[in-house]
């Protein structure tokens, strides 16, 4: 929503009015197209090429890494990537502050808000990485890009479900008890595909076996999607929360 007017020809302050839950939803749904969007085109025009595995055995699904490594499905992916990095970064200041006023007289809790927004951003690092950097151009770097994703997300969701147990605690209000409560169940969503597609891409390596890809594939794309639900959380969290930009105008008179 925009605003703005004009008194006796001074204008007034522009103002364009964002819900905070709309802007989470946005910044989450940038990722979700993009990906969705990469492994359509990649399963229906680069099929042969999206699914090839080192041991030539058959493989079904492609994964993200070499969804997003061929071209539309690159450009596609930085550019929503690209995109949505910057709300990422304001949701995660916006949580430290939420953060440090309901802690501020807690000591391991206002640790861990310092902690919890350093792999917040760390997150953020990564998915650029291995983004900017694909599997084809530089391997060694995308994979180290994909490490620090991984590790940092479930850091960054195991010290937010602890700050959030505490809220819970000492709050009466049911949306913040639905918001633990979700939390926990994505992080226990996203530990365990994380589990299963190690345990499929250590298969794969080791036996070369049949579909193992294919499996490891699809819970790759699990962990990514329980991600970016538990990253979606925080439309109860800001319920009623807005985002703010005002443009003043300078003062132009000599």
């Amino acid at each position: 929503m925009l605003q703005g007017s004009s008194i006796l020809g001074h204008e007034r302050p522009l103002v364009i009015r964002v819900s905070f839950p709309a802007c989470v939803v946005a910044t989450v749904c940038l990722p979700l197209l993009g990906l969705i969007t990469c492994v359509f085109i990649s399963s229906i025009f680069h099929y042969e090429d999206s699914t090839s595995t080192h041991c030539q055995v058959p493989n079904y699904l492609p994964s993200i890494s070499a969804s997003i490594s061929l071209s539309p499905e690159c450009h596609i992916w930085r550019f929503c990537i690209g995109l949505h990095s910057a709300p990422r970064i304001l949701v995660a200041f916006t949580y430290f502050k939420f953060y440090k006023t309901r802690f501020s007289s807690r000591c391991p809790e206002s640790s861990l808000c310092c902690f919890n927004l350093a792999f917040s951003i760390c997150e953020n690092l990564g998915l650029l990485l291995l983004t900017y950097v694909s599997s084809s151009e530089t391997y060694f770097v995308h994979k180290e890009g994909f490490v620090l994703f991984i590790v940092s997300s479930l850091i960054h969701m195991l010290i937010t479900c602890r700050l959030w147990k505490t809220i819970k605690k000492y709050s009466l209000s049911p949306e913040d008890a639905k918001s633990h409560h979700w939390k926990v169940r994505f992080l226990l969503f996203n530990v365990s595909f994380c589990a299963f597609a190690v345990f499929f891409y250590w298969k794969h390596n080791m036996y070369c076996e049949s579909g193992s890809y294919t499996l490891f594939a699809l819970f790759e794309y699990l962990v990514v999607f329980s991600n970016m639900a538990f990253h979606l959380t925080a439309v109860w969290d800001f319920k009623s929360r807005e985002v703010m930009v005002i443009s003043s105008s300078e003062d132009k008179d000599f």
